[in-house]
Protein backbone atom coordinates (compact mmCIF):
# COMPACT_ATOMS: atom_id res chain seq x y z
CA UNK A 1 0.00 0.00 0.00
CA UNK A 2 2.98 2.41 0.70
CA UNK A 3 4.56 1.64 -2.66
CA UNK A 4 1.10 2.72 -4.28
CA UNK A 5 0.99 5.67 -2.28
CA UNK A 6 4.62 6.92 -3.24
CA UNK A 7 4.16 5.62 -6.68
CA UNK A 8 0.89 7.91 -7.26
CA UNK A 9 3.06 10.72 -5.58
CA UNK A 10 5.69 10.29 -7.96
CA UNK A 11 3.36 10.65 -10.87
CA UNK A 12 1.84 13.73 -9.37
CA UNK A 13 4.69 15.31 -8.84
CA UNK A 14 6.05 14.53 -12.76
CA UNK A 15 2.58 15.93 -14.17
CA UNK A 16 2.95 19.17 -12.12
CA UNK A 17 6.34 19.77 -12.68
CA UNK A 18 6.05 19.17 -16.50
CA UNK A 19 2.80 21.97 -16.42
CA UNK A 20 4.96 23.96 -14.48
CA UNK A 21 7.61 23.49 -17.27
CA UNK A 22 5.37 23.75 -20.01
CA UNK A 23 3.75 26.95 -19.01
CA UNK A 24 6.09 29.25 -17.69
CA UNK A 25 4.65 32.43 -20.03
CA UNK A 26 4.51 35.72 -17.78
CA UNK A 27 0.69 36.20 -18.08
CA UNK A 28 -1.00 39.67 -16.69
CA UNK A 29 -4.17 38.70 -14.57
CA UNK A 30 -6.35 41.57 -14.19
CA UNK A 31 -9.03 42.15 -11.61
CA UNK A 32 -11.86 43.86 -13.65
CA UNK A 33 -12.96 44.29 -17.48
CA UNK A 34 -11.61 47.51 -18.80
CA UNK A 35 -14.52 48.97 -19.12
CA UNK A 36 -15.28 48.74 -15.28
CA UNK A 37 -11.60 50.03 -14.73
CA UNK A 38 -11.83 52.84 -16.27
CA UNK A 39 -14.87 54.09 -14.33
CA UNK A 40 -12.76 53.57 -11.39
CA UNK A 41 -9.44 55.38 -12.56
CA UNK A 42 -7.66 51.86 -11.27
CA UNK A 43 -7.56 48.42 -12.52
CA UNK A 44 -5.62 45.78 -10.03
CA UNK A 45 -3.59 43.49 -12.16
CA UNK A 46 -0.27 41.59 -11.77
CA UNK A 47 2.15 39.86 -13.53
CA UNK A 48 3.11 35.73 -13.17
CA UNK A 49 3.79 33.08 -14.35
CA UNK A 50 0.56 30.85 -15.74
CA UNK A 51 2.01 27.89 -14.15
CA UNK A 52 1.20 29.67 -10.69
CA UNK A 53 -2.17 30.43 -12.19
CA UNK A 54 -3.13 27.16 -13.23
CA UNK A 55 -2.04 25.82 -9.33
CA UNK A 56 -3.79 28.38 -7.84
CA UNK A 57 -7.12 27.70 -9.62
CA UNK A 58 -6.82 24.05 -8.80
CA UNK A 59 -6.06 24.93 -5.14
CA UNK A 60 -9.05 27.54 -4.64
CA UNK A 61 -11.12 25.09 -6.34
CA UNK A 62 -10.88 22.32 -4.17
CA UNK A 63 -10.83 24.65 -0.73
CA UNK A 64 -14.24 25.77 -2.09
CA UNK A 65 -15.58 22.75 -2.61
CA UNK A 66 -14.61 21.28 0.80
CA UNK A 67 -16.17 24.37 2.30
CA UNK A 68 -19.38 23.69 0.23
CA UNK A 69 -19.13 20.02 1.80
CA UNK A 70 -18.60 21.09 4.94
CA UNK A 71 -21.86 23.60 5.08
CA UNK A 72 -24.17 21.04 2.99
CA UNK A 73 -23.48 17.52 5.23
CA UNK A 74 -24.08 20.40 8.86
CA UNK A 75 -27.37 18.40 8.83
CA UNK A 76 -26.09 15.12 8.72
CA UNK A 77 -23.78 15.64 11.20
CA UNK A 78 -26.21 17.46 13.21
CA UNK A 79 -28.77 14.78 13.08
CA UNK A 80 -25.86 11.95 14.07
CA UNK A 81 -24.58 14.07 16.96
CA UNK A 82 -28.22 13.84 18.29
CA UNK A 83 -29.16 10.31 17.77
CA UNK A 84 -25.65 9.23 19.24
CA UNK A 85 -26.64 11.02 22.41
CA UNK A 86 -30.19 9.67 22.43
CA UNK A 87 -28.02 6.47 22.13
CA UNK A 88 -26.11 7.04 25.04
CA UNK A 89 -29.33 8.48 27.25
CA UNK A 90 -31.50 5.26 26.60
CA UNK A 91 -28.14 2.81 27.72
CA UNK A 92 -27.96 4.58 30.52
CA UNK A 93 -31.76 4.38 31.49
CA UNK A 94 -31.74 0.97 30.72
CA UNK A 95 -28.91 -0.14 32.86
CA UNK A 96 -30.36 2.24 35.68
CA UNK A 97 -33.28 0.38 35.46
CA UNK A 98 -31.34 -2.70 35.60
CA UNK A 99 -29.67 -2.26 38.45
CA UNK A 100 -33.56 -1.18 40.14
CA UNK A 101 -34.68 -4.81 38.76
CA UNK A 102 -31.97 -6.65 40.29
CA UNK A 103 -31.46 -4.71 43.29
CA UNK A 104 -31.78 -7.36 46.27
CA UNK A 105 -31.65 -10.69 43.66
CA UNK A 106 -29.26 -12.63 44.48
CA UNK A 107 -26.26 -12.30 41.04
CA UNK A 108 -26.88 -15.19 39.36
CA UNK A 109 -30.26 -14.68 39.21
CA UNK A 110 -29.82 -10.94 38.20
CA UNK A 111 -27.34 -12.68 35.79
CA UNK A 112 -29.69 -14.97 33.89
CA UNK A 113 -32.10 -11.98 33.41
Amino acid sequence: MRFLRYLFLAVLAIVLVSVALANREIVTLTLFPPAIADLWGRNFSINMPLFIVILIGIVSGLLIGFVWEYFREHKHRSEARKKTQEKKQLEREVKRLKNEKTQGQDEVLALLE
